[in-house]
């Protein structure tokens, strides 16, 4: 009998310490969550948690087609589709409408499942409700601290992770929201709080990201895709993988099916028709396009706004999907497979407005390389309509001569120079207007000297180019680099007249629900660098580059286009750029490390051909009226006489002077400047 006897004391014992210290434990526990209820806000003030804003971009269709930051939409569970409240409750908390804010047979199974796993009893599941599920949102109402966090994602990661200490935080914070707050609230701050993926911050913000509706409009299908991200967002966000998505979703289904939130005929219905991207999700949030408009901006208005910031942008959809589907139709045909080739394109309107950009064959998440306005490369004989630009205005005409013969440059302090044609031969007296839509290099040369090499590397600067140009006379055959946003800007000067534009994409910047703009437009026209006239003859000579020279393959059937091709040493870069009256658009192809192309691409190939496909399909989408290019024929002139040395005379007639005048001067100034000379 002494051993019965031992263990009902030992056992009076410990009920005797148990109670009481459940009672201590309870106590605890309600002055801890007592303390919690005063310190909660109203649930109003806990839907936005973020401490910084974002940007939502709008076209020139006044649609939302880019997204940066972390977007948020407010939305409430009592107006939010019915079908997205069952789903969430259904999969992450099915007794949530009745429990009291934890679950400690959910917690203890997945402690077990976790310990099963061979993980420890708090990695991995965690067996949360809705409502410690919102404590850990709101970090048990502790703030984000700079001096205490390196940075935000450090604060975040640091509130939801599941330690023994967390998990008894979690329970006096959880019965606080419970008794604060109704189970709508609850929710209410889940649906807006919880992160889903590419940069959405709440269901709604999420809902019209992924779908282009409002959260109240969701059918099954896309409530269950949503409802699935909450497991792991970026994994199972449907632009970073929309087969895994609907999988997923097909498991949300299924859970609503056996909790009686949906009939079998409505699962089925969802599971035959799973839920799409909407046209901008497809998109990469605007790609491109939209990292460009962003690095334009002050930080504090972009990448580092508290605000909510909504920018009107010159995107045209149509023309950003044509130059997509151009780019990779053309590439997919003509390109080896494994081929690392990249393109680039610019399309904008006359004023500078850019109407589409693709940066790459391949659309890169926020913050890519992007090779139309980070790349600077040799820019070939694309460059040669600057130097032309210079020849008009001074005077010159495309129908004046000059010689295309052999020739050597002696500088003092370097080497001597004898520039080379693409094709090694040499036409002799050539017009202007043939030496450019051959892109023979010779002449190029001396028209530059003739014209001046430092007044051609100043019309190349005030036409937009913006990179350090050479010196010496090989600036004329392109050798300097740029951008092609920089070179499709500077052609768009010539088409509109020899008056400079600076391109641009943002058309005005508010805070959301704002009306009044706090920036209005950030380019377009600026300084008359050349001569209207002197405009129109160089936009000739471009047209003859079109129609039969070096740019042939991109001539248009109903309307007229200029243009020039370049092609840099070793074909390492290939270039077309050019206009109709409507648009201009430039293309560039490359490697990213500068090494050769393989396949003999120069500018009047893949470049050119892109260039035509872009424009028949924009010619297809946007049928823009046919008008004539803005050029002036001239009037055509006999060539210079040569005397017996070989030298370029005075013409025949008064009418002729001209072209013998440049062919002499041209000859001159070579020698009497560098110390040129003819072979």
């Amino acid at each position: 009998m002494v051993p019965v006897r031992l263990i009902r004391a030992i056992l009076r014992g410990i009920w005797a310490i148990g109670w009481r210290l459940g009672v201590v434990v309870a106590i605890v526990i309600a002055l801890a969550t007592a303390y919690y209820v005063v310190k909660l806000p109203p649930a109003q003030k806990l839907l936005d948690g973020r401490s910084r804003g974002s940007v939502t971009m709008i076209d020139d269709q006044g649609n939302t087609f880019a997204w940066r930051g972390l977007t948020y939409d407010q939305i409430s569970a009592k107006n939010v589709s019915p079908y997205l409240r069952d789903a969430v409750v259904a999969t992450e908390d099915k007794r949530f409408w009745h429990d009291f804010g934890i679950s400690p047979r959910g917690i203890l199974g997945a402690m077990l499942i976790n310990i099963r796993d061979g993980r420890g009893p708090f990695e991995g599941h965690g067996g949360s409700t809705i409502t410690q599920q919102v404590s850990k949102l709101l970090c048990l109402g502790q703030p984000f601290d700079p001096s205490k966090w390196k940075n935000e994602k450090a604060y975040q990661d640091d509130c939801r992770r599941s330690t023994i200490w967390r998990k008894i935080q979690e329970v006096p914070y959880s019965f606080a929201l419970e008794w604060k707050y109704t189970k709508d609230q609850i929710l209410t701050i889940y649906l807006n709080r919880a992160y889903l993926g590419a940069g959405a911050s709440g269901f709604e913000a999420a809902s019209q990201r992924y779908f282009g509706i409002s959260a109240k409009k969701l059918d099954p299908a896309q409530a269950a895709m949503l409802a699935g991200l909450l497991k792991a967002p970026s994994y199972y966000a449907p632009t970073s993988h929309l087969k895994r998505a609907q999988e997923r979703a097909d498991v949300v289904l299924d859970l609503m099916t056996q909790q009686g939130y949906l009939t079998l005929a409505q699962e089925a219905q969802a599971k035959a028709h799973p839920a799409t991207l909407s046209t901008a999700a497809e998109s990469r949030a605007g790609g491109y396009f939209a990292d460009w408009v962003m690095d334009s901006l002050p930080s504090f208005l972009s990448s580092q706004t508290t605000e909510d910031v909504t920018i009107k942008t010159t995107m045209d959809p149509q023309i950003q999907k044509a130059a997509e589907s151009a780019v990779s139709e053309v590439l997919d045909k003509k390109l080896k497979k494994g081929s690392k080739v990249q393109v680039a394109v610019v399309v904008m309107s006359p004023d500078g407005a850019v109407r589409a950009m693709v940066g790459g064959r391949k659309v890169e998440p926020p913050g890519g390389f992007n090779r139309a306005v980070q790349a600077e490369r040799q820019t070939g004989s694309a460059f040669k309509p600057f130097v032309y630009a210079v020849a008009m205005d001074e005077g010159y005409s495309p129908a004046d001569y000059v010689e295309d013969t052999p020739l050597t440059v002696h500088r003092p302090g370097s080497p001597p120079w004898s520039p080379k044609n693409y094709e090694r031969n040499y036409e002799g007296l050539v017009t202007l207007t043939t030496a450019l839509k051959k892109s023979l290099n010779v002449p190029a040369v001396r028209v530059a000297i003739a014209v001046g090499l430092d007044k051609v590397r100043e019309v190349a600067k005030e036409l937009g180019l913006t990179t350090e140009l050479a010196q010496g006379p090989a600036v004329a055959l392109g050798v300097s680099n740029a951008t092609l946003l920089d070179m499709t800007g500077a052609y768009a000067g010539i088409l509109n007249l020899g008056q400079a534009v600076k391109p641009y994409g943002m058309v005005s910047l508010s805070l959301r629900g704002d009306n009044t703009p706090l920036m209005g437009q950030t380019g377009g026209a600026g300084q008359q660098v050349i001569k209207p006239d002197a405009a129109k003859s160089l936009i000739y000579m471009m047209n003859q580059v079109v129609e039969s020279g070096t740019g042939r393959n991109a001539k248009l059937p109903d309307r007229e286009a200029a243009g020039k091709t370049g092609t840099s040493q070793n074909e390492r870069d290939a270039w077309f750029i050019g206009f109709t009256s409507n648009y201009v658009a430039g293309i560039w192809i490359g490697n990213d490390d500068n090494s050769p192309m393989r396949g003999h691409y120069t500018g009047g190939t893949l470049p050119a051909e892109i260039w035509h496909a872009i424009m028949m399909k924009i010619d297809k989408e946007k049928n823009a009226p046919v008008i004539p290019l803005p050029m002036a024929e001239p009037t055509p002139r006999l060539p210079p006489k040569v005397d017996a040395n070989g030298n370029a005379g005075v013409g025949g007639n008064a009418g002729e002077d001209r072209g013998g005048n440049i062919a002499q001067k041209i000859l001159s100034d070579v020698s009497r400047l560098f110390g040129g000379n003819r072979r």
